[in-house]
């Protein structure tokens, strides 16, 4: 009987070497877990960046006023009859 538990205890520690040291062992499994919560953030991120930018295309299609205020902003567009000042401070 103590040489069918003494092997218990060998298996029983394999095992447990095995859940700790192993491959997919517990420390792994935390490492996964921790780089799964910092990917769903930075996806998160990406998915916030991607709406907004859905939002600048659909307003880019349908009005023309955004089209005028990057025209302006970025190209310098004057109108004619406008008058352009550059305020320097």
């Amino acid at each position: 009987m103590k040489w069918f538990a003494a092997v218990l205890i060998v298996l029983l520690a394999l095992l447990q070497h095995r859940l700790w040291f192993g491959k997919n062992s517990w420390p792994d499994y935390l490492q996964l877990k921790q780089e799964i919560v910092s990917q769903t953030k930075e996806n998160q991120a990406l998915t916030a960046k991607n709406a907004l930018q859905y939002k600048e295309i659909n307003d880019l299609k349908n009005g023309l006023d955004a089209v005028e205020e990057r025209a302006r902003n970025q190209l310098g567009l004057i109108k004619d009859g406008e008058t352009f000042y550059r305020i320097v401070e």
